[in-house]
This record gives C-alpha cells, structure tokens and sequence, in this order.
C-alpha cells in the first residue's frame, strides 16, 4: 500500500502547491483584463456574446438577463470577450455575418461603432491591469509600508565599475542617469536593468556635487522566489550607519500615490527589458511562460499570501504591455488599425486586416513556442 500512496501524495502536494496557486494568479490577471473590455464595452452599447475565462471547451457556464454567456473554459492560458458581431475570440470582423444581424442587433454591434468607442473599449483591457497592479501596491504600501534606506555609500568593492568610477566611500547617490534619487532602492533599480550601458552618477560629497560615469556590470543573483536572474551592479555597498534603514509608513491617499508611481517604475523598467531583448542585449532566460510562472506562484504561495499577491501585480504588468504590443490579433494590434482609420476616415480594407491578422497570429504562435521551449529546454 505504501508504494502505491506515495505518489498520490506527491501529485497532492503538486496540485495544492503549484497548480492552485497559478490558476488564482492567472484567472486574477485575466479576469480583470477581460472585464476592462466587458465593462467599458457595455458603457459603449456595444452588445456582448460571451465572456471566457479560458479557451477550448467550455467547462460549465450561464447565461445573463443580457443575453450575455459566461463561461470557464478548458485551457486557462487566456480569454476572452465576444462582441456582437465578431467573428471568433480575436475581435476579428465578421462580414458575413454583420449581413445577417438585425437592425437590433446591427446597432450594438462592435464594428458598427465609432472608433473612439472601439478603442476605448480595446485599450481597457491592458489599462484594467494596469489599475489592479496599482491597487494591489497601493494596498500593500498602506497595510506594510515601504522599508527604505538613504542612497549612501559605505562600501566599494575593489575593481569594480564604481571604484573605476571613483565613488568613494560616504558619498551619497544624487541622481542616476538624470533621474533624481531618494533611497538606496532607486539607485538600485535604475541601475539593475541597465547592465553594459555607460551612465552618469551624480554624487554628493563633503557638501559639493561629483559626477561620474559607470557601467554596470552583469551578475548572477538568486531572488526572493529561487529564481536565477541577470541583474546589473556597480560594486557599492549599503549599511546601517550611512543607509539609516526604516519603515515608512502611508495613509490611504499616500499609498494610493505610491502605488501609481510604483506601478509606472514597474512599466518602465519592463518595457526597458523588452528593448533590451529586441536588441540581443538581455538574456532570454529571462522569459518565461507558463511552466515558469506556475513555478514562481507556487514558490510565492509557499512564503505567503501577500507574496502571490505580489506576482499578481507583477504579472498583470506584464500582461498589459504584451497586450499592447501593435501585433493583431493583440490589443495594440487593433488600436492600430483603429488609429489608420481615424487618420484615413474609413475602415482599412478587409483583404489588409485579413492578410495582417495571419501574419499577426503566426507571430504570436511563434512567440508561445518560444517562450515554452525556453520554460522546458532552452534554459
């Protein structure tokens, strides 16, 4: 009997350990964005055939007084909301079909309407994530707080990009790069993604400013979750004494300040990696899919709640600014014909969006491939 309940336990442990906690990180992020779409579309009039958390079969759902099918679907990688008049879950036109829509029905359809309204019900999606990363920092900042330490020197390490520089101990971060600093934590993040670009340091030393000119160096650290990451360093250190580490604490109009300006750190220090990548300049272990995001949210879930909280935020970032992309059959994808078709005044013809859509999703597939060969075998 022993041999035989062992490995129930282990796939117990799998399930409770690693599954869970990555469908409740991925239905949080794609429930919120599909419900960015759904609502601003209804405040449009613009009539809803289904609302999917999930693609594939449908596991079980219901119908609404609107007519409008909710569904949980079988492959929980996604989702999606049908508009009256769309041909599939990528918003695609349906010409055919538009012929067939009642007059009713005509008037609520989603290529029947203006295109300030189809873009502002297309660009809700990323925004709805953007404002659940917000809410979630802004929660954390008020319940926690933020630990934080001056951005002073105690320490250069020998040879390193700060002591070619000639930092030396006691001066005090000024700025990075022309972004001005507060703590030790913003010298770090400004310069953590930046590893083999040249930037300028302005320090603070015996009451006048130095500037100076580094390059940070790449490394390999260990995160709070375990996982291997490439960060850039320039060799200082931080101390009690100098750093005079505390807690500052916010009220609920602070956090939610802070959670905004958090939320656009995390936005652009993504989109910074993006460009990196496109460029050969980042490694691209460091992208991941959903075999690595199952594993952090199991990871996550195992050092507590706040923790998968936490990558929830991350990842909603994340979902926001892909979406963005201006890829069809993705959200930037559609703004962008949208925007041709206000400067144009008309609709791109059909055979374009079709012969873009192909191209669009082929690029999107390839994209999948790569990121599950990168979570599998490829690192």
């Amino acid at each position: 009997m022993t041999d035989i309940a062992v490995p129930f336990l282990g796939l117990g442990d799998f399930l409770i350990g690693t599954i869970l906690p990555f469908l409740f990180v991925l239905t949080v992020v794609v429930f919120v964005h599909e419900m960015g779409h759904y609502l601003v579309g209804r405040w449009c009039g613009i009539g809803v055939r289904a609302f999917s958390i999930g693609f594939g079969p449908e596991l079980f759902g219901f119908n609404d007084r609107r007519g409008t099918r909710w569904r949980l679907s079988a492959i929980p990688l996604g989702g999606y909301v049908k508009f009256v008049g769309d041909v599939g879950a990528a918003s695609q036109p349906d010409a055919e079909g538009l012929e067939t829509l009642s007059s009713e029905e005509r008037s609520i359809a989603f290529h029947t309407q203006p295109v300030w309204k189809r873009a502002a019900t297309v660009f809700a999606g990323p925004l709805f994530n953007f404002l659940l990363t917000i809410v979630v920092f802004a929660v954390m900042f008020a319940m926690f707080g933020r630990y934080v330490a001056d951005p002073m020197v105690a320490e250069v390490r020998p040879d390193s990009p700060a002591a070619q520089a000639g930092i030396e101990p006691g001066d005090r971060f000024v700025s990075v790069d022309g972004v001005p600093v507060e703590t030790f934590s913003d010298v770090q993040r400004l310069v953590s993604g930046r590893a083999g670009d040249p930037l300028t340091f302005v320090m603070e030393r015996e009451g006048r400013q130095v500037e100076t000119v580094a390059t940070p160096e790449a490394t390999e650290q260990t995160d709070a979750l375990g996982n291997t990451v490439k960060i850039g360093i320039i060799g200082v250190v931080n101390n009690e004494a100098l750093g005079q580490p505390r807690i500052i604490e916010y009220g609920p109009l602070e956090a939610v300040v802070a959670g905004v300006e958090e939320t656009g750190s995390v936005i652009a220090r993504t989109g910074q990696f993006l460009k990196r990548l496109v460029a050969g300049r980042e490694d691209r272990c460091q992208l991941g899919g959903p075999v690595k995001i199952a594993d952090m949210a199991g990871k996550a879930a195992g050092l507590g709640f706040e923790w998968l909280v936490q990558l929830v935020a991350l990842l909603s970032v994340g979902i926001g600014i892909l979406n963005l992309l201006p890829i069809p059959p993705l959200d930037g994808g559609h703004l962008v014909f949208y925007a041709l078709e206000a400067v144009l005044r008309r609709p791109v013809p059909s055979q374009v969006v079709e012969v873009v859509y192909r191209a669009g999703m082929l690029m999107v597939l390839v994209f999948m491939a790569f990121v599950f060969w990168n979570d599998l075998f490829g690192c």
